[in-house]
C-alpha cells in the first residue's frame, strides 16, 4: 500500500481554528492584545511553512505547537520573570517558607493572582494554565509541547512553586507601589499611545499621575522619550530612492499585475 501525503491546510482549514487558537494564546500570554498578536503570527507562520504540515496530530495541534514556541521566542529575555534557578533553590531549603495568610489573601484576587502568573516563563506558565485552569491532563499536556510526560509533570510541579513564590513576593511589590495610580503593565502599555498624545483624557491624566510616582516607570519612559527624538534625526529630507532600485520594484509590482491578470510573465 503506498504512503499518503497529506495536502497542505488551506485557510480556511485555518480560519476553523481560530478562536480554539486565541484562547490558547490567552491563557499563555495573558493579555488581549498580545494573544491576539501571537495568534496573527501563528497564522502567518503556518501559511509560510503550511507544507510541513504531514497531518500526522490534529492541525490544531500544529497550531498550538507553533504559537507555544512564538511565546517562548518573545518572552525569552524577559526580566520580570521568576528564575526557575532561584526557585528551586529556595525550595531545596528546609527553611525556606512563606506566609499563607499572605498567599492566600493575593490569591482571592483575581489581578494580583494575573500579576504572578505573568511572571512564569512561559514554559511553566503553559503547564499551570492548561492544567489547573483548562483541566488538561498531564499527558495531554506533554503531547502538545513534545515532550516526555516526566518533563510535563516537572514543569507542572516547578510552575506551581514559581506562582506561590510569586505571590508571596508580591506583598513586598505591591508595597513599594502603594497609593501609585494603575498597575505598572497598564501604564506601560498605554505609554506609547501617551507620547503621541492619542490617549482620551481620563486614561492620560491616570497614566500621567502614574509616571509622578511611580518608582520605576519614569525612566522607561523618559529612555523611550529619548529613543524617539533620536530615531527623528536619523531622517535625511535630501535621500531619494537610487533610479535602478525604483525601476526594478516598479518591476516587481508590473509583473504581480500581469500574474493577477492571467498575462504572461515579461522577462
Amino acid at each position: 500500500m503506498g504512503s499518503h501525503t497529506r495536502r497542505p491546510p488551506s485557510g480556511d482549514e485555518l480560519a476553523e481554528h481560530i478562536e480554539a487558537l486565541y484562547r490558547f494564546a490567552l491563557g499563555v500570554a495573558r493579555d488581549h492584545e498580545l494573544a491576539a498578536d501571537l495568534v496573527q503570527d501563528t497564522l502567518v507562520r503556518a501559511i509560510e511553512k503550511r507544507s510541513q504540515y504531514r497531518g500526522d496530530g490534529s492541525l490544531l495541534s500544529w497550531l498550538r505547537q507553533m504559537l507555544h514556541h512564538l511565546a517562548i521566542d518573545r518572552a525569552r529575555r524577559s526580566r520580570h520573570e521568576v528564575l526557575v534557578e532561584d526557585v528551586e533553590t529556595n525550595w531545596r531549603s528546609d527553611d525556606y517558607t512563606v506566609d499563607p495568610a499572605i498567599v492566600a489573601q493575593r490569591s482571592a484576587d483575581r489581578d494580583e493572582l494575573e500579576d504572578a502568573l505573568v511572571r512564569l516563563p512561559v514554559p511553566y506558565r503553559t503547564a499551570v494554565v492548561l492544567h489547573d485552569i483548562e483541566r488538561w491532563r498531564v499527558r495531554e499536556i506533554a503531547e502538545l509541547l513534545d515532550i516526555s510526560l516526566p518533563a510535563a509533570k516537572q514543569r507542572l510541579r516547578r510552575g506551581r512553586m514559581m506562582l506561590v513564590t510569586a505571590l508571596a513576593d508580591g506583598a513586598s511589590r505591591r508595597e513599594r507601589l502603594k497609593g501609585v495610580p494603575m498597575r505598572c503593565w497598564d501604564a506601560r502599555r498605554h505609554v506609547s499611545d501617551f507620547m503621541d498624545g492619542q490617549l482620551d483624557d481620563a486614561t492620560a491624566t491616570t497614566v500621567r499621575a502614574h509616571l509622578e510616582v511611580c518608582p520605576t516607570c519614569p525612566p522607561l519612559y523618559a529612555s523611550l522619550v529619548d529613543a524617539r527624538d533620536r530615531l527623528a534625526d536619523l531622517r535625511d529630507p535630501d535621500s531619494v530612492i537610487p533610479p535602478a532600485l525604483e525601476a526594478r520594484l516598479r518591476r516587481v509590482v508590473d509583473h504581480s499585475d500581469d500574474a493577477d491578470q492571467g498575462s504572461p510573465r515579461r522577462a
